[in-house]
């Protein structure tokens, strides 16, 4: 475990997820908001085990990006995987605190019930509308990803708004930093659940947009990044947005 980047507001950490979240106290977050690693993109292993830069591109795409590690799990595997880092997520939060992962469709299905095996309370899902994805002809674009909300034994709202059920947000490639990532935009909608001024934490926190998020509302993050080369990324975004505030 490495602290990468640090100030009263964010904590980053460049590790194994599986190893820092231990190390953290119980019931010291107020909301879990992440984007784990799909292990999706593939009807077989060895499609799954594929490089997810040709997973989650389109064919003749320009840009690169760093290597996403931990994507290449089969079923069984992503399963257990998830089941460690939900239960550690679920000792590390509040009660009545809520829990957002993003998945896809395919991985839908598990996901929802490694939620709740792991003890959280499942609320719903969250489409999220990215208007890109691959045409497939005479089948329906699948250009929607997921977000499935719960929470931490009974759920205890801390807004007084009503929020939508559906978020539609553009994938914009110029503002990208990760093959994944997902716009700032969106994340600071979707942190309206959330206590205000609480503390969000993120175990896959990729290039960092959670916790610019959590910067943009006026709260706190904790932040766990795998890859070396993505927490340099989010530390030197989380820098950035720092001297700009």
């Amino acid at each position: 475990m490495r602290e990468v980047f640090f100030n009263e507001d964010v904590r980053l950490y460049h590790g194994n997820a599986l190893t820092i979240l231990p190390t953290l106290p119980t019931a010291s977050v107020d909301a879990v908001v992440t984007d784990p690693p799909y292990s999706s993109g593939g009807q077989y292993l060895t499609a799954k085990q594929g490089d997810p830069a040709k997973k989650y591109q389109k064919t003749g795409t320009v840009r690169t990006f760093p290597p996403m590690l931990g994507d290449g799990k089969d079923q069984r595997s992503f399963m257990a995987w998830a089941l460690f880092w939900l239960a550690e997520c679920w000792r590390l939060t509040k009660d009545g605190a809520p829990i957002l992962v993003f998945t896809d469709w395919r991985q839908l299905p598990i996901m929802t019930d490694a939620i709740q095996a792991a003890g959280w309370f499942w609320l719903g899902i969250v489409p999220w509308n990215k208007r890109s994805a691959r045409p497939q002809l005479g089948k329906f674009r699948q250009q929607c990803e997921y977000v499935l909300f719960g929470s931490k034994g009974r759920f205890v709202p801390t807004c007084r708004a009503c929020l939508p059920g559906v978020y539609d947000y553009p994938v914009i490639t110029q503002q990208k930093v990760h093959l994944t990532s997902k716009p700032v935009s969106l994340l600071v909608d979707l942190l309206a659940v959330t206590m205000p001024g609480g503390t969000i934490l993120d175990p896959f926190i990729g290039g960092g947009t959670t916790a610019l998020a959590a910067m943009k509302t006026g709260r706190r993050c904790i932040g766990i990044e795998l890859s070396e080369e993505y927490a340099a990324i989010a530390a030197k975004r989380l820098a950035e947005a720092g001297e700009q505030a």
